[in-house]
């Protein structure tokens, strides 16, 4: 982490000042940048997004009174870990969360069908798949930590709770197109309908999203026709995997899937109930906590459970739904979207395949980046675009993996009694296959405009073009500290442009990106800005850090920035000395080659050329970026 580059700074770090920023108050702001609706996981990581950004002001509303407290989601993908730790609370999460290191499966007894043992038990995440470990922690507290990301940035942006928008027009000859109708709901306002104006409205609320409904989109899917209970439990238990995320599917009872929880004690259960006739909803079943307590001791025979305390409790049926676009912009219009929906208002999943959550986060996570940089200036309005083609293609492969995963857990094992039920060893190879799926690394984007053809691919085999970067261990060369080079990426919407060594050319490229007009860095970066300010220079070097001179560097790569012209040091790294560790051999880059990789603010791929390829790094930002005055 790099601070007092403008000054000495007193106090926390992760505390930003703005002397501009205006105290927080209950009043909403009659113009604003942004306007959020829902104060989930989609709207809370795109409010910690944006507000570190001092000029984009933005207002989050949510018709509950306060913050989450209790329930709901729980499972956090390896995947969405790398997110925190661009936010900078990953080792919050994991130092609370419970580790989901292995997964235990559980069948009928051949010998006595109505009991159940175990059939075997498998490592939760493939080694290597990344440096982060599958965690399981209540929603509320992710949500806390968005908050203070929040209340700590430069804009000290805080959500207006006991807010319903009731409607918005939108006008395109306003400076502000978007005129959104907000209720209060606290029964002591006197004004209790007032309006903003907005540039941009994006709709997190859920998946009765009014947004969405506003915009004339629907959610598009089947039901399951399944109806499932979830409990947050405190129990004592004489089952022997109780802390071990397990599968138990019964022979006759339904099946069971026990998700321990953070500190210790606490588990989830999510329980198999009655099958829905069609068009049935799960409220017509009148299902209680007691049901789903007996469910859960029937399937678990012949072990016992003894249920000391139900901390929370819900009731559901499985669909998989998906909207037909995620913005306001439909087929063959050329206007830049202003309207956006996110999270659960364009796409529902199952619960046990843990996706809902990560995939909610990871849609704004997309869109935050993309309009920072569009209200900035910085690129064109059709980068919006793309937020809608990425993530309703992504959602789509994930809503058919979850499809899947929910029949076959649903449906009973096979048996001579059921050979038409699902063989148990299957379910496990299958669960193991879908891996990357559930741990969130699959996602593959589309070609767009911020998307190179994989022309040079082969120079970094490891590092596909449209998915994630996928981090590896490096040591930086000036103070010889070990790092994961992917963490370098912080949710600030920043590009990167990693160069990896090659036999030469590296002083050459370093001197074009910082002198040539052509250059990227030069056309896109504002006059009196830090030279990183929009593109974030790397070099990964093949030596080793002991052998290597730091001012022996092209100067791109110590830079002189801030008001002092201090020096960056962080901008050079090496290999680890341990050679299995090697990020070029990990990661299949050419050692005599080399490469450039061009990496998202969202840390996904975008591009590779070659180190000599400088006109091919030009012409791809020249795509969609704008230059600064």
């Amino acid at each position: 982490m790099q601070y007092h580059l403008n000054g000495y700074q007193i106090g926390d770090p992760n505390v930003r000042s703005n002397a501009d920023s205006k105290p927080f108050t209950s009043d909403l702001p009659g113009e604003v940048d942004v306007l959020i609706v829902g104060c989930g996981p989609a709207g809370l990581t795109l409010a910690a997004y944006l507000a570190r950004f001092s000029d984009i002001s933005v207002c989050i509303i949510d018709m509950k009174s306060g913050p989450l407290e209790i329930g709901q989601a729980d499972g956090i993908a390896c995947r969405t870990v790398e997110m925190f730790e661009a936010f900078g609370f990953s080792e919050k999460v994991l130092k609370e969360a419970y580790w989901v290191n292995e997964t235990s499966f559980w069948k009928p007894d051949k010998a006595s069908a109505k009991k159940i043992i175990r059939s075997g038990r498998i490592q939760d995440t493939e080694d290597g798949l990344s440096e982060f470990p599958h965690v399981i922690l209540n929603q509320a507290r992710v949500h806390d930590f968005y908050l203070e990301i929040m209340k700590n940035s430069v804009s000290g942006l805080e959500p207006h709770y006991n807010r319903k928008l009731v409607g918005f027009d939108i006008d395109k000859s306003r400076n502000y197109p978007i005129c959104a109708s907000v209720e209060n709901l606290d029964s002591r306002a006197t004004d209790k309908v007032t309006t903003i104006q907005a540039r941009l409205l994006i709709g997190c609320e859920g998946a009765r999203s009014p947004v969405r409904k506003a915009l004339g989109l629907k959610l598009y899917g089947d039901s399951a026709n399944k109806a499932w209970g979830v409990m947050d439990v405190l129990a004592v238990t004489n089952f022997p995997d109780i802390r071990l995320k397990s599968v138990i599917q019964s022979s006759n009872e339904g099946s069971l899937l026990i998700i321990p929880r953070e500190g210790g004690y606490m588990c989830r259960l999510y329980i198999e109930m009655d099958k829905l006739n069609r068009d049935e909803r799960v409220s017509s079943k009148k299902i209680t906590s007691d049901n789903l307590v007996k469910a859960a001791q029937r399937i678990m025979y012949p072990y016992l459970i003894d249920f000391k305390e139900i901390v929370w409790w819900s009731v559901y049926e499985i669909g998989q739904r998906l909207s037909e676009r995620f913005d306001d912009t439909g087929e063959g219009k050329v206007d830049k979207p202003r309207v956006f929906i996110a999270g659960d208002a364009c796409h529902t999943h199952s619960p046990k395949a843990g996706q809902g959550m990560n995939v909610s986060m990871a849609d704004t996570f997309n869109l935050g980046w993309k309009i920072a940089a569009v209200l900035r200036g910085q690129s064109r309005p059709e980068l919006l675009k793309t937020y809608s083609i990425e993530r309703q293609n992504i959602a789509k492969e994930l809503i058919d993996f979850d499809r899947e995963f929910a029949e076959m857990f649903s449906t009973a094992p096979k048996s001579e009694f059921k050979p038409s039920g699902v063989d148990p060893e299957e379910f496990k190879k299958y669960f193991v296959k879908h891996g990357r799926y559930t741990a969130g690394t699959e996602t593959r984007y589309p070609a767009t405009i911020i998307q190179g053809e994989p022309v040079f691919q082969h120079l970094a085999s490891g590092f596909p073009i449209g998915m994630r970067f996928h981090s590896a261990p490096v040591i930086r060369l000036a103070d010889a500290k070990p790092c994961q080079l992917g963490h370098i990426i912080k949710a600030d919407g920043r590009w990167r442009l990693f160069i990896f060594s090659g036999s030469a050319g590296i002083t050459e490229l370093c001197d074009y990106l910082e002198q040539d007009k052509t250059s990227p860095i030069i056309k896109f970066t504002p006059k009196g800005s830090d030279i990183d300010s929009v593109i974030d220079v790397r070099c990964i070097f093949q030596e080793t850090h002991i052998n290597l001179d730091f001012f022996s560097l092209p100067s791109l790569l110590r830079p002189s920035k801030g008001c002092y012209n201090l020096i960056d040091h962080e901008k050079a790294y090496c290999p680890e000395i341990d050679k299995k560790n090697n990020i070029f051999d990990l990661r299949g880059v050419d050692r005599s080659k080399g490469c450039v990789v061009i990496i998202r603010p969202d840390q996904y791929v975008s591009h590779i050329v070659p180190i000599d390829g400088y006109h091919a790094i030009t012409n791809f930002f020249d795509r969609f970026m704008l230059a600064r005055s």
